[in-house]
């Protein structure tokens, strides 16, 4: 099913909604959650959760690309589930180790005041990636956004785990220069 067609179950209040949601972006919303938590069960808890928000936030919401809706939405939940968990014993220390990779060039918004600037640092981050060759872009994101492990990527791109592990150091060096050139200081 197309996802305006889902859109419009949600829109019209229609309980098909969530099932076909299931059916089309089940997996991908199990694959961001599983990245996060290492536990089949957490995971599908929070997939599920995915859909009650989904069902609460469709209306008023209209998303543009509704995979894109549906994984932040389960990458919220997931980050949260594991705030709530043991990082060495559920995470296998995925989560912390690509969170505080990312955190030397990006760091984490600890105020309002630094938050109120979060918008100028999306928007030069995406201008960054977009800038990147294809497959740098797919691997840093996969990294940092649905937090794969380093031996998953390397695997995805046929490539070493130093490959990959070096791509994203120089990667987050460009970023830190990027950022910087573009007045945003760290």
């Amino acid at each position: 099913m197309k996802d305006n067609e889902i859109i419009e179950l949600f829109w019209n209040r229609d309980e098909a909604a969530i099932n076909a949601t299931a059916d089309t972006y089940g997996n991908y919303c199990y694959s961001i959650a599983y990245n996060i938590l290492y536990n089949n069960e957490d995971a599908e808890e929070c997939v599920n959760d995915t859909w009650m928000n989904a069902w609460k936030s469709i209306p008023p919401n209209r998303p543009n690309r509704l995979a894109t809706y549906l994984g932040k939405i389960t990458r919220n939940l997931s980050l949260n589930r594991y705030k709530l968990l043991t990082t060495q014993k559920r995470g296998k220390g995925q989560v912390e180790l690509a969170l505080s990779e990312f955190e030397e060039c990006v760091p984490f918004y600890t105020d309002m005041e630094q938050i109120t600037d979060e918008m100028v640092l999306v928007s030069a981050i995406e201008t960054f990636l977009r800038a990147q060759p294809r497959t740098e872009r797919n691997i840093f994101i996969g990294r940092y956004w649905y937090l794969y492990s380093i031996r998953d990527l390397s695997v995805a791109y046929r490539t070493s785990e130093s490959r990959v592990a070096s791509l994203l150091f120089r990667m987050r060096i460009k970023l830190k220069l990027h950022l910087e050139k573009e007045g945003i200081s760290l």
